[in-house]
């Protein structure tokens, strides 16, 4: 509530406490001076009250249309977040995927995407914007439209880092930034190329080891002259990838969220990210998260 609605909400207060203790009361001097026009003195009395009560009615009533319409728009936001990050990964010849994604408040900063792209290549993107709530998930859709844009043109993780961190630096406020991994996936020879834009490290983990994907450039959004540098690694058969942001991490109870993260790493992608979800502490989220897990099922 505004300080105007605040001050307004207080006078009314005051006119109807006002109005029931002279009535109750009824002071000796008031009751002298208008001995003689007591209909009168009550009518303003009731009238006191009314203006009150009306005041306060129609404030808690706009105060509850705002609320209404804000809570729509929240809905109206967080249906449209949903047609833009795909709910339903389409089946991927050789491999297994499964996603999850759970914003913290009714819309979220994360996205996430899976692109099909040409010569038996896919897009992974999973990127994760400062800030919470409706900003936060403006920005996000800002980026999957750059991205979506951007693939179509010139499907090179480096040419996305470096496209969406000039758009960023040129059109967001200063205070705004963005962290992503981009990762493109050869999928007959399970050989990745990615770009790492100061996210958390992406695991791949086969055999009982992991090797993470380290950042290779700062987060997008925080200098326009940044450097990346795109970078490559390997999914092995029977090999798995894991992509996420931080309000999984951040969310895990104790100091190493690492092993307790390859740990629960199965023989399939469905097992893998119920083990993943099962180590999320309600108590301790407070971030949105996101869970990208894609399992290498054969040469």
């Amino acid at each position: 509530m505004s300080r105007t609605k605040r001050f307004a909400t207080w006078v009314a207060i005051l006119m109807q406490g006002y109005a029931v203790a002279f009535a109750v009361s009824r002071p000796q001097l008031w009751d002298f001076m208008i001995r003689d026009n007591k209909l009168v003195l009550y009518l303003a009395l009731f009238l006191l009250y009314l203006v009150g009560d009306r005041v306060m009615h129609g404030l808690v009533t706009s105060e509850i249309i705002c609320k209404i319409q804000l809570e729509a728009d929240q809905i109206a936001a967080q249906q449209i977040q949903r047609t833009l990050q795909p709910e339903k990964l389409d089946p991927l010849p050789g491999y297994e995927m499964e996603v999850f994604y759970e914003p913290f408040r009714a819309v979220g900063g994360d996205y996430f995407d899976v692109i099909e792209l040409a010569g038996e290549r896919t897009l992974f993107v999973v990127a994760d914007v400062s800030g919470k709530g409706m900003p936060a998930a403006l920005l996000a859709a800002n980026i999957q439209a750059l991205v979506r844009s951007v693939a179509s043109i010139d499907a090179n993780p480096l040419a996305l880092a470096n496209e969406i961190n000039k758009h960023l630096n040129r059109y967001t406020p200063n205070n705004r930034f963005a962290t992503a991994v981009f990762v493109i996936l050869s999928r007959s020879s399970g050989e990745l190329t990615y770009v790492n834009a100061g996210h958390n490290a992406p695991i791949v983990f086969c055999g009982g080891s992991a090797t993470s994907l380290e950042a290779t450039g700062i987060p997008m959004g925080l200098l326009r002259a940044a450097q990346y540098e795109s970078h490559a690694s390997i999914i092995p058969n029977g090999g798995i990838l894991l992509l996420f942001t931080d309000g999984l991490t951040d969310s895990i109870a104790g100091n190493d969220a690492g092993s307790r993260l390859q740990t629960s790493v199965c023989d399939s992608a469905a097992e893998t990210l119920s083990h993943l979800k099962s180590l999320i502490d309600p108590k301790l989220k407070e971030d949105d998260v996101t869970i990208l897990v894609v399992k290498r099922t054969r040469p």
